[in-house]
């Protein structure tokens, strides 16, 4: 982080200031919530949790070394001191964040979408750091809380970044866009996602879309062209579309997954790029090719205009590794396992079965509930099921209150299905069902914790 003195964190957050006036004149060399990570030169904030609030441990932060802290209550003597007292600690790292995005002249690349924003996010950091030192979000920190952590990691040495913007609702977009304030807007797909707050795919759009009332005329809006709603989206900006479609700017062809001797572990997804400029070939690592496709063609399209050759971005996207539980494949005793555990909506539920609909063996599918869809979930969820039969899925094994729908659809649509209503009942019964030879997809929304299930079938190997 670049370092900054307590008063400039005064002036950013508008706060009152409690203490000795030369405190204002410490260093700021870290912003942290943790208590145990207030080292020497800290700025503590402290925030009122569900089951912790960050103000109790304020005077051991101060004790520690912090230099100061931000507060939602005035302190309650010397050992809470120095203090910055804030109406809201959420707005105040917001502001926080942004006043230190404006101290940068560098390019920062925004990605918002219902789908594939991480993988998206990796995909374009590792281009641009074939030549740039590149900054980005760390795991999927793209809320309100997250993205101003992503900022305040900001120092003198990037220069560029890449910022991964998430909402579920109407008018965060226009927050994080006045923190991130991005030259380049890259939107992956407008799927249905949160449509418990935003209603239907339209809304989605139009809340994600706030991202544009926030970037200068200059900039560029990097969108999925094979996407009904995007394609025909047109901001006053510079606009440059991806996809599969032969009216994209930026386009795969022959598109191609190799699979080795040694299995789906070592596959790589080839194809070519066709731009205005040129064409070039590309190998990412990996099987789902779908996402990885369009993630390729987004760090492409954001190569290019930031400079990039095509040799430059083709050993970027060579370098691209998936992070955490998003469609790792996996191999155990004969079972291949696509892990894809980190979330879940129907657009990237059926990008998973397409991936699996490909795949040798026997086809198995072990869905759980997908949250956030509001009154169309179960609609929703019955058309999941439908698909995984539609797409020739030998199995479909729902697991969830929601998923009892997934499996009842396949079942409808002609496809073999089980039902469990609970985690510890599916593994009681998978043991009998998962045999040497099958292809598992193991895919639910994070709070479903299916990581579990793919624990098991590791450990039963």
């Amino acid at each position: 982080m670049k370092p900054f003195f307590v008063k400039d964190a005064v002036r950013a957050v508008g706060g009152r200031f409690f203490g000795d006036p030369a405190a204002l004149d410490a260093r700021v060399d870290s912003v942290t919530s943790d208590s145990r990570l207030a080292n020497p030169g800290a700025l503590f904030v402290a925030f009122r949790g569900a089951r912790v609030d960050g103000h109790d441990f304020i005077a051991d932060c101060l004790r520690k070394g912090a230099v100061a802290c931000i507060s939602e209550r005035e302190p309650a003597g010397p050992g809470e001191q120095p203090c910055i007292v804030v109406d809201s600690s959420l707005k105040a790292i917001g502001a926080l964040a942004a006043w230190h995005r404006s101290r940068f002249d560098i390019p920062v690349v925004g990605i918002t979408g219902s789908v594939g924003k991480t993988t998206t996010k990796e995909m374009i950091a590792a281009v641009l750091e074939q030549r740039y030192n590149t900054h980005r979000t760390d795991k999927n920190f793209n809320n309100e809380l997250g993205v101003p952590w992503t900022l305040l990691r900001l120092d003198d040495a990037n220069q560029v970044s890449v910022v991964e913007m998430g909402i579920s609702g109407f008018g965060e977009m226009r927050r994080l866009t006045a923190m991130v304030r991005p030259s380049i807007a890259v939107f992956t797909v407008i799927g249905e996602s949160h449509l418990e707050f935003l209603g239907d795919r339209e809304g989605v759009l139009r809340a994600k879309s706030e991202i544009f009332e926030g970037m200068d005329a200059s900039g560029l809006a990097v969108l999925n062209g094979d996407d009904d709603l995007l394609k025909d989206c047109r901001p006053n900006l510079r606009r440059a579309t991806y996809g599969l479609g032969p009216d994209n700017d930026i386009r795969a062809e022959d598109v191609r997954v190799d699979v080795p001797e040694s299995g789906y572990g070592d596959s790589r997804v080839r194809f070519t790029v066709r731009h205005p400029g040129g064409a070039f070939e590309v190998a990412i690592p990996g099987y789902v090719a779908g996402p990885l496709v369009y993630a390729a063609l987004a760090a492409a399209a954001v190569g290019l205009e930031l400079g990039l050759t095509g040799e430059q971005i083709a050993a970027g996207i060579s370098n691209y590794r998936t992070v955490g539980d998003r469609a790792r494949v996996l191999q155990f005793s004969g079972v291949t396992v696509i892990s894809d555990c980190y979330n879940a909506n129907p657009n990237s539920v059926k990008a998973a079965l397409d991936a699996l609909a490909g795949m040798s063996g026997r086809r198995v599918c072990v869905l759980g509930d997908m949250l956030e869809l509001g009154a169309q979930a179960e609609a929703l969820h019955r058309g999941v099921g439908e698909y995984a039969a539609e797409k020739g899925i030998d199995l479909t094994i729902g697991c969830g209150p929601l998923a009892r729908h997934i499996a009842e659809g396949a079942k409808r649509a002609g496809g073999e299905s089980l039902y469990f209503a609970d985690k510890a009942a599916l593994l009681d019964g998978i043991g009998g069902i998962i045999r040497p030879g099958d292809c598992v997809l193991v895919k639910a929304s994070h709070s479903m914790a299916f990581e579990e299930i793919v624990e098991w079938l590791k450990n039963r190997a």
